[in-house]
């Protein structure tokens, strides 16, 4: 199985929503974050990735049909060359906007883990890629910058899907030629509910 849609969307940028989104006009699977607590091998295959020693990817997401947020998205440009007849899905937000969930979300829970699990070894390397200085804000918001505009600089523009949140179902529908849902786009994992699963909020 080819991959449908190659995500490249940093998280929080409605990554999760856009899981759900993508697995049903797929009809298939969509590799998320989320997938990697259930496939406990998978944290040290990413992991040898971001150092430069990729897995065969088409046999890695054989199960999937599209791929979004982290950790797929640190490796989009692998992936896109992996499945070249994907369209990358680029999601992305205003800054400002990213850094306050981002911040008060998966980053917080980074620095709230603190264990040498193989999960936490991933997430830090995955991490440091973006960008060493990953805790300070101005570094934060200029790499996820620098990300976005990677992304659109190197994929062409008939292939490029460059969504944000509030765009909805029409331009993923619209590269991949199937009709519009008659019904809402998701809306999942707001900040609320992501510190809510991992207890962010506990005292």
């Amino acid at each position: 199985m080819a991959l449908k849609v190659v995500g490249a969307g940093l998280g929080r940028t409605g990554t999760h929503s856009l899981k759900l989104a993508l697995e049903q006009l797929t009809g298939g699977r969509c590799y998320h974050m989320v997938e990697v607590f259930g496939r406990p091998d998978d944290p040290a295959v990413w992991t040898a990735a971001f150092r430069g020693q990729p897995p065969d990817w088409t046999s890695f997401l054989a199960d999937y049909d599209a791929v979004a947020d982290w950790p797929a998205c640190a490796c989009w440009r692998e992936l896109a060359a992996a499945f070249p007849d994907a369209p990358v899905l680029l999601s992305s937000r205003d800054p400002d906007s990213w850094w306050r969930s981002a911040s008060s979300t998966i980053f917080l829970g980074m620095d709230a883990e603190g264990d040498a699990s193989a999960w936490t070894e991933m997430a830090m390397t995955m991490l440091e890629g973006f960008t060493p200085d990953w805790r300070d804000e101005g570094a934060a918001k200029a790499a996820f910058v620098a990300h976005n505009d990677a992304v659109r600089a190197e994929i062409p523009a008939d292939r490029l899907i460059d969504w944000r949140p509030g765009d909805g179902w029409e331009p993923i529908c619209r590269a991949l030629g199937i009709d519009v849902p008659d019904e809402p786009f998701p809306h999942v994992n707001t900040t609320a509910e992501f510190r809510a699963r991992f207890g962010l909020d506990a005292p």
